[in-house]
């Protein structure tokens, strides 16, 4: 997903630790964490992920903080695979020592990365583009090794035949008995001695074993929790990812388009090639809108050959014209909008897809004022039934794409701007004029007995202030008072992004499970991303247990409180009070 310096720099950021396996492991990759979310509701967990030695860059996302490490792992073990064939590429060349030969290795090395762009739609054509979600789960064992058992010391005991402890008689040992008992006494002495000394420091050495076998027992019994946590969180991990897939086949709203950003992240391009995109899928229609960030002029190819100049002896770099340039980038251009298309519909497991609108965009400096500047350059919609019946191996990718009534001028290289086929839709003629009301607050109003008109425009208003961070616009929609759509947000981030319906429910009772699936119900007609719903009391468990796994927020009189003391505002809800004095009136 293309993010901004700007964006970039409203994000809350924070740092992944890495332990030392890991950082073994990818220490030519940076990992960059951070949470992206909306106030207090629907954290979305990304990661821009760089591998230093390739210069490769992407930017992973998912609703959970596990399958997005799997993404991780995932990514960077395919870049550890071509990092390692990148450095035997050189190791060889290095070996190769004379620059004619260099010259020759280069040159070859060069034709086949000008050749992987020139081909970039047919190289995808003998490929599954399925997702793969047995890649997505984490096999790898536990690493840790278990505490080495200790070991119980003997000490040798005296022996009592040695000749230390047998005495040697004499002529007169064998005449004085008294004599003869007076050695052996002695002798039987050293070895007693000797032998509370043995049985001394054996004890010693068995009471030391009793402790290192008591320390080793506890060691053991933390490396098998260890080892026993790994395997649970794994497994719980995985569990997600069969979660994920399950709601993928079953069309779960958020599902297609987290299955379609795998789908695109799959894709092998060239490192220089940006691969970022952003995507919006109307259920309703079963049409997805890509915003797809293309190369630029400068990421193309650049040399065709390298050649050994003998009488200088150097080698000589020869560039590709400046024509053949223009040609190859926009043959790319039409090249990744078809195999991006493709890509999806192939993989397209849910029979989710009818349709695909493609709105290719390049970022480049321009050089009149030499400021950074974004151009939509082609767009595409292709219905599934028609794309489908082309063979993409034989086509010519331009014609192609023109018969397919593709927008782009002619020239691609020029980047002209042409307006995107289908984009998300700002214009609802509910939309109505809108007042504020937040600066008329203050701690002695009760939220609970404001009119309900009112009520709805404060709601606005403070969903307005968290939006408009990131661009975003929030509008009211004319009064209706039947459990429509109360406001209308356009979030214009590419990652959490388009359309939400928010409901404003002033109720002084629990809300039950009813308004939230009618939320629900508004939410797919619309062809929503997300639903909110605040109200200035609380929900009832059925309620919570209706929204789980859905993309839809609910906010209590507690959160409405928090966000207008966020934004600088002080209120009250006193729902007692509220009711005593509807049942006056």
């Amino acid at each position: 997903m293309y993010i901004s310096e700007h964006r970039k720099a409203k994000l809350h950021i924070s740092l992944e630790t890495l332990d030392n396996q890991q950082r073994s492991r990818m220490r030519k990759t940076k990992i960059r964490k951070w949470e992206d979310y909306y106030a207090n509701y629907d954290t979305k967990y990304m990661a821009e992920v760089t591998h230093l030695g390739l210069n490769e860059h992407r930017v992973l996302t998912d609703r959970d903080e596990e399958i997005l490490g799997n993404k991780i792992n995932n990514l960077v073990s395919k870049w550890d695979k071509k990092w390692q064939a990148y450095k035997e590429k050189k190791e060889k060349q290095r070996l190769l020592g004379d620059l004619e030969s260099q010259a020759a290795y280069l040159s070859k090395e060069a034709k086949e990365y000008l050749e992987a762009v020139e081909n970039i739609l047919k190289n995808t054509l003998n490929i599954d583009d399925s997702v793969d979600w047995e890649e997505l789960k984490d096999h790898s064992g536990f690493t840790g090794s278990p505490p080495e058992k200790p070991s119980l010391s003997q000490v040798t005991p005296p022996d009592p035949k040695s000749s230390k402890y047998q005495p040697v008689f004499d002529f007169w040992d064998k005449i004085l008995k008294k004599k003869k008992q007076s050695k052996i006494d002695s002798c039987k002495q050293i070895y007693d001695n000797d032998y509370q000394q043995y049985l001394k420091m054996q004890g010693h050495l068995d009471l030391e074993y009793e402790k290192a076998l008591e320390s080793y027992d506890n060691a053991m019994e933390a490396f098998n929790q260890r080892k026993r946590k790994f395997c649970d969180n794994q497994k719980a991990a995985n569990k997600k990812v069969d979660l994920m897939k399950e709601n993928y086949l079953n069309k779960v709203v958020g599902s297609i388009e987290e299955y379609s950003e795998l789908v695109l992240n799959n894709s092998d391009y060239p490192p220089t090639f940006p691969q970022s995109f952003e995507l919006e899928f109307s259920p309703d229609i079963k049409s997805l809108v890509i915003d797809y960030w293309l190369p630029s002029p400068e990421d193309m190819p650049s040399v065709k050959e390298v050649k050994f100049i003998k009488s200088r002896q150097e080698l000589k770099e020869v560039a590709i014209s400046e024509a053949q340039k223009k040609r190859l980038f926009d043959s790319s251009i039409y090249q990744i909008t078809l195999r991006s298309v493709h890509e999806l519909f192939e993989a397209d497991a849910a029979q989710a897809l009818d349709m695909i609108t493609f709105n290719g965009w390049v970022s480049f400096i321009n050089k009149a004022n030499g400021q950074r500047e974004s151009s939509c350059i082609v767009s595409l919609q292709a219905n599934k039934e028609e794309f489908e019946a082309i063979n993409l191996e034989y086509v010519d990718p331009k014609e192609c794409f023109k018969s397919l009534k593709g927008v782009g001028s002619s020239k691609l290289y020029g980047l002209s701007p042409v307006k995107p086929i289908l984009q998300l839709d700002k214009n609802d003629s509910r939309i109505t004029s809108h007042y504020d009301v937040a600066h008329t607050l203050n701690d002695s109003m009760n939220l609970a007995e404001m009119e309900w008109e009112d009520f709805e425009h404060l709601v606005r208003e403070l969903f307005s202030k968290e939006f408009s961070i990131n661009g975003g616009e929030v509008n009211v929609t004319q009064a209706s008072r039947d459990g429509g759509v109360d406001a209308i947000a356009f979030d214009p981030d590419p990652i959490r992004g388009g359309k939400i319906v928010i409901q404003a429910k002033r109720y002084s009772n629990t809300v039950g499970v009813s308004a939230v699936r009618d939320l629900f119900g508004t939410l797919v007609n619309e062809g929503a991303n997300k639903g909110i719903l605040v109200t200035t009391a609380n929900y009832g468990p059925d309620a919570y247990a209706f929204a789980k796994g859905k993309p839809i927020t609910l906010l209590s009189g507690a959160n409405l409180l928090h966000l207008l003391s966020k934004h600088g505002y002080s209120a009250r809800i006193n729902l007692k009070e509220a009711k005593n004095k509807r049942s006056q009136s």
